[in-house]
Order: C-alpha cells, then sequence, then structure tokens
C-alpha cells in the first residue's frame, strides 16, 4: 500500500497475486488495472478499467487525466523505506510512501483496501528472472518496436493475430478475434513487462498474444524470431515482424 505524493492524494494498492491486480484510489473514485515490476528496477503500470466513483458531488472521473501520472512511470528505485517511481529520462514522477489505508467504498470488497500480504509464494513470484538461453540473443528497446505476428499463424480465424508496440509505451494487438492492449517497458539483458488490459471473449482459434506479454520476463532473438520468456526461463510465445 502507499500514498502517493505527486498523485493530488492519490492511494496506490499493489497487490502481489498472480494477476497483477492495482487499485487506484483518488478523490473521483477507484480505478483498476494491472501492474509489473522486477528486482532491476523496471516498472509498468495500466489503468484501464472503469472508474468505481465515490459520492464526491461534481465529481467526474477522467481516467485519461487521474492516471496520468502513473503512465508516464517505467522505472523504480527503493529511497529507504519509500520507493521513487521514475519516468523514461529518470526523473521522478511520484514517491510511494507505505502506511496508507483507503476507504474501501460500497462498491469494492473490503480486503481490497487493506495492505497486500508478501508470502514466501510472493517472493518466489518476485524474484529474478530466468536468464535467456544462450542460443538467444538479447534486444535493444529499439528493436521491440513494431508490429509482430505469431511465427506459426495456422488456423481459421476473423483476423490474423498481432502485436503492435509503440514507442510511447503502449501495445495494441489481437489475438485472433479479440482485440487486446496495455503497456510494455524492456530493459537491459533482454528484460520485458507488459500490463494487458481488458478484452472481449469471442470464442475462435485464438493465439493468447496477451497473456505472452503479461507472463513475459525476458524477451530475446533466435535468428529473426522474437522469442518471449517466462520468469522460470520457459518460453511462452514466437514472434516474426509482420512486413
Amino acid at each position: 500500500m502507499a500514498e502517493v505524493d505527486d498523485g493530488a492524494g492519490d492511494v496506490l494498492r499493489l497487490a502481489s497475486d498472480s494477476d497483477g491486480r492495482l487499485l487506484l484510489f483518488g478523490r473521483c473514485g477507484v480505478q483498476m488495472g494491472t501492474w509489473r515490476a522486477d528486482v532491476n528496477g523496471l516498472f509498468v503500470a495500466d489503468v484501464p478499467g472503469d472508474t468505481f466513483s465515490s459520492n464526491d458531488q461534481g465529481c467526474r472521473p477522467d481516467p485519461g487525466v487521474t492516471d496520468a501520472w502513473l503512465r508516464r512511470a517505467v522505472a523504480f528505485r527503493v529511497d529507504g523505506d519509500s520507493r521513487v517511481l521514475l519516468d523514461d529520462h529518470g526523473l521522478r514522477v511520484a514517491r510511494l510512501l507505505p502506511g496508507a489505508r483507503p476507504t474501501a467504498g460500497p462498491n469494492l470488497l473490503p480486503e481490497w483496501a487493506e495492505p497486500p500480504e508478501v508470502t514466501d509464494e510472493v517472493r518466489r513470484a518476485l524474484a529474478p528472472a530466468a536468464a535467456l538461453p544462450a542460443a538467444v540473443t538479447p534486444v535493444r528497446r529499439e528493436t521491440f518496436l513494431g508490429r509482430w505476428v505469431p511465427a506459426d499463424v495456422r488456423g481459421h480465424r476473423p483476423e490474423v493475430p498481432y502485436v503492435e508496440l509503440r514507442d510511447d509505451g503502449e501495445w495494441r494487438g489481437s489475438d485472433g478475434c479479440n482485440r487486446q492492449g496495455g503497456r510494455w517497458v524492456a530493459g537491459p539483458d533482454g528484460a520485458f513487462l507488459g500490463t494487458s488490459g481488458p478484452s472481449t471473449l469471442i470464442g475462435c482459434d485464438n493465439v493468447s498474444v496477451g497473456l505472452w506479454l503479461f507472463m513475459a520476463r525476458r524477451a530475446g532473438l533466435d535468428d529473426q524470431v522474437l522469442v518471449l520468456f517466462n520468469a522460470e526461463g520457459k518460453e511462452m510465445g514466437r514472434l516474426r515482424r509482420d512486413g
């Protein structure tokens, strides 16, 4: 749990569950999203969901404005008991101060306003990711930019699955029948983190490209194929550049 000094009194809850749940308690209500971080200081967060409105009269939350400071953060550093979020120039976005206790309100489960428990399982999940295999070459951030499709795209679906990684830290894509999106960040030695937002649930012979990005902790090139690996070093998926 943390209180944000640069977020107009916002309170940020970063849960340590497998879903990477994030709750942003602001003056106009609570926004839900996802987050990812690693031991080397990478950080990425996205708040694409609806806002659970507060009872503040005349309060009209605009998600594009409410979470603007959070979307600028791509890294963090430890400063005593606090954590400082940094932008892509290394400048401070916000200082996260431990100990805040927001009010859940009528539309949230009470436990979602409590500090998340840090268990041994959580510590293992946040441990350093396995190194890339020797045959895979780490890539720089610039290499990720562009549109990618699964290396094997056989099957029948309304559209070709794809992922487009943009320079502004956004990604957009499709699993073949459902549009998806989120945010991403890359670091040294092939480090990669991505969030995945809400998606429609149309059934088809889909390819879970959004899940690949969400589970990925490292990425590298095998010849010209981008390979995504989870924290344990298991291969999640392979993508080739489209065009």
